[in-house]
């Protein structure tokens, strides 16, 4: 007896251990949000592509820099060259010889021997048209941190959105399953019944033509599925026959938090897109500043050592020149007509600073919509995920009901069906309001350019593996 006691027991402690090991082994299988994320920022292209432009943006931080600091070139020529010089009236002197004030000095080399070197130096002083340009830069590369903001929480609006689609598309082929299970067993009990003469003929063909519909609908959902993980799986390098996404089904939803004026003002401070065109409305008006009247002179500290070395012959027998030059001092520039270039330049740019300035209004316009829109869907869908979630337990219990009467004789099989159609349909529309909910949520905080990796996570928290529809979930939103 003792030892068929153990028996039971090791049987029992095996099951159990198998039942524990599927389940782990059903979530280990599925990817949860945040780790969809993670795999994202390594894999997706544009994500990719917007770091490298992030990092060249940074640059011009330092070509900002560089534009105040002295700069020094060399130079070094050699070559043939042909040098005749004459100078008349000099004056010349040297001991033992009496002072002469019309000398003549003849110097002539032919095709002879050139070498040239030169070091140069330049610092600026004052260059409006420099200082426009290093304000430019440091505009750009604010405008690039900007760019890269924007770009991690459009990767994470589209993560979290391929991500629920996934869901989404699972669910609905989960939803279109049983129902063909249901409609099978269903289609089975009709014709049984109508070989004993319960049922008219019509009831089989009702199940069988909604069989076939049904059939239709799951090849539709699969290559709906096969789509979406395609998606998914390009954006985070997940192969996509293992992705297996989790359902928004637990906890409540997220709320605004603020009213919608906050939200609102919040917007017009922080959207990065607005504060983008805002600083490409200073580019624009530096761009022309570039070009104006105040902009054209320029002073300039300059210092130069050059060395040329002339030998050959020539008219006078052979000859070796060398000269050295040493220069230090100030470099005023003027322009004084460049061909109108420079006023056209200015009219141009003036006129693109307008338009700046209008697309930086139009922007604020849309962000103010966009952010309403965000807010109303917010607020409004909490009350929809909460009304369509008593909506499935109605359908579950109208579908409990329906069963009974059908067995009872008191309803048809057409009605069962319709039954269990509305039922699982109930279900995913309550899924959608809840994932609609989530992603205006994380839109709301994209548009306050406050969309965090922290608010991924408190979404994440609220997916669960997939319920048995038989099992409704709480009505509260």
């Amino acid at each position: 007896m003792t030892m068929v006691k153990r028996a039971v027991t090791l049987n029992a402690r095996r099951l159990l251990w198998v039942a524990v090991s599927a389940l782990f082994a059903s979530w280990a299988q599925a990817t949860d949000l945040m780790q969809a994320w993670q795999a994202a920022q390594q894999h997706d292209l544009d994500y990719v592509a917007a770091q490298a432009a992030h990092e060249a943006g940074q640059a011009r931080r330092d070509q900002s820099n560089a534009l105040w600091r002295p700069t020094l070139q060399a130079t070094g020529t050699t070559g043939r060259m042909t040098n005749d010089s004459q100078t008349q009236g000099a004056q010349f002197y040297a001991p033992g010889f009496p002072l002469t004030n019309n000398a003549v000095f003849n110097t002539s080399i032919n095709n002879g021997m050139m070498d040239r070197w030169a070091l140069s130096a330049r610092q600026p002083l004052l260059n409006r048209e420099r200082l426009a340009q290093s304000r430019q830069l440091d505009l750009n590369a604010e405008v690039s941190e900007l760019e890269w903001q924007t770009a991690r929480q459009d990767l994470m609006l589209h993560t979290a959105q391929r991500y629920f689609d996934v869901a989404l598309a699972q669910e609905a082929l989960r939803v279109a399953r049983r129902q063909e299970q249901s409609v099978e067993k269903a289609l089975g009990e009709v014709k049984a019944r109508y070989q004993l003469g319960d049922v008219p003929i019509t009831d089989t063909h009702e199940a069988a033509a909604r069989m076939e519909a049904i059939r239709a609908q799951i090849l539709a959902a699969e290559t709906d599925l096969q789509l979406k993980q395609a998606a998914l799986s390009d954006a985070t390098g997940l192969p996509m026959d293992k992705i297996e996404a989790l359902q928004p089904t637990k906890g409540d939803l997220p709320l605004p938090g603020a009213p919608l004026e906050q939200w609102t003002s919040d917007a017009a401070a922080g959207n990065p897109g607005l504060r983008m065109q805002l600083l490409r409305v200073d580019v624009a008006r530096e761009e022309s500043a570039r070009y104006s009247a105040l902009a054209s002179p320029s002073l300039d500290l300059v210092g130069e050592v050059t060395r040329d070395h002339l030998s050959g012959s020539g008219d006078y027998g052979a000859a070796s020149n060398v000269m050295h030059t040493t220069l230090v001092g100030l470099q005023l520039t003027i322009p004084i007509y460049t061909g109108g270039m420079r006023s056209a330049r200015h009219d141009e740019a003036q006129r693109l600073a307008d338009k700046a300035l209008t697309d930086s209004d139009r922007a604020r316009q849309q962000v103010a919509l966009q952010t309403r829109a965000a807010w109303l869907g917010l607020t409004a869908g909490a009350g929809r995920a909460h009304a369509l979630a008593a909506a499935l337990k109605a359908s579950q219990s109208r579908l409990d009901a329906t069963r009974l009467g059908h067995k009872m004789g008191d309803r048809s099989t057409l009605d069962l069906l319709n039954a269990e159609s509305d039922a699982a349909n109930a279900r995913l529309s309550w899924l959608q309001a809840r994932v609609a909910v989530m992603m205006n949520r994380l839109q709301l905080a994209a548009l306050a350019g406050k969309l965090e990796e922290s608010q991924l996570h408190d979404i994440n928290l609220l997916l669960e593996p997939a319920v048995d529809e038989a099992n409704p979930p709480s009505s509260k939103p």
